[in-house]
């Protein structure tokens, strides 16, 4: 909408209009965007249905091949590195399943989130929909993948339930009298708590894929960065390798130095709320936080994001 306004001049002059003013810049209207966005979720929640189609759309079993290289992949990964870090597989192989469940939802939102516009270029100069159906489009993409990969989870699970539904440690396997490092509560009513850290963590990729999206879209350098980033990020994390390892009676105590820095992983953080209770083991307050604050924050960047570049999206796309 735009305010026009007439200024009547002294003496009898003629009026002179004064020029209208733009509300396009202004955090109204990219609340609105969201809103609107938001409220189409047929829209989005078609869309995003169709990308997993159509990615398998002439395979037998179609989008379960996202499970089953999941699987594989974690099952590989989880006997190797038990062997290579001395720790039970009935442990340390669920450990390292919900890593790479959680992880894949981070990663792919972070890098298919930089190409968000840039893929959704036709849509966006033909169809007069909201930003942030697209966002939604791409987050609600990467959360059906979850859920099929979800499917690993529950299999492991049941496999190894009875080493996870009591109190354990990823060193030995069970919280002897003498072990100093971390005894984990195991598997219960506790583990419910994986469900809103799962919402924080999709609100959180909201706001990563509409201002990296944003930025991508400017800039077309930023992401081949980014991928580069990603890929540095996952060694830094504890996803395939276990924190447990660098406390006190884990094998690499020696470099517990290395503590701070992880802690300071706000990746580590993400993972951690969500991966923890769903293997029976306890979330530190501190993680609550940090995901909190980066919640406030990063929504607070994008809304200015939002607020100044949303009409321009479409002209750099």
């Amino acid at each position: 909408m735009h305010a026009t306004s007439t200024v009547h001049a002294a003496d009898g002059a003629a009026p002179t209009s004064v020029p209208p003013i733009s509300d396009s810049k202004t955090f109204s209207r990219a609340f609105a965007d969201i809103k609107t966005g938001f409220a189409a979720k047929e829209l989005w929640g078609h869309l995003g249905w169709q990308d997993i189609k159509q990615r398998y759309r002439r395979s037998v079993i179609g989008p379960f091949w996202i499970t089953i290289s999941q699987g594989v992949i974690a099952l590989g990964l989880g006997l190797l590195y038990s062997q290579l870090f001395g720790m039970p597989t009935a442990t340390f192989l669920p450990y390292i399943s919900t890593g790479f469940i959680i992880w894949g939802f981070i990663s792919g939102c972070l890098s298919e989130g930089m190409e968000t516009f840039i893929s959704n270029e036709g849509l966006i100069k033909q169809l007069p929909a909201p930003l942030s159906v697209y966002v939604l489009r791409t987050v609600w993409r990467q959360t059906l993948m979850l859920v099929h990969n979800l499917i690993v989870y529950v299999i492991v699970i049941a496999i190894f339930f009875t080493a996870l539904n009591h109190q354990y440690s990823l060193n030995t396997g069970n919280c002897d009298t003498g072990f100093s490092g971390i005894c984990h509560p195991g598997i219960g009513w506790y583990s419910l708590t994986a469900i809103p850290g799962f919402f924080l963590l999709a609100l959180n990729a909201g706001w990563v894929t509409l201002l990296l999206g944003i930025i991508s879209t400017r800039y077309r350098d930023i992401p081949q960065v980014i991928n580069s980033i990603i890929q540095l990020l996952f060694y830094m994390t504890p996803i395939v390798w276990p924190i447990d390892q660098l406390m006190a009676g884990g094998m690499r105590a020696a470099t517990s130095w290395a503590l701070p820095f992880v802690y300071g992983n706000p990746l580590f953080h993400f993972i951690q709320i969500v991966r923890a209770p769903m293997i029976g083991q306890a979330v530190s307050p501190y993680s609550w936080v940090i995901v909190g604050g980066i919640t406030v924050i990063g929504w607070g960047l994008a809304l200015v994001a939002m607020r100044n570049y949303r009409s321009r999206v479409s002209y750099w796309v």
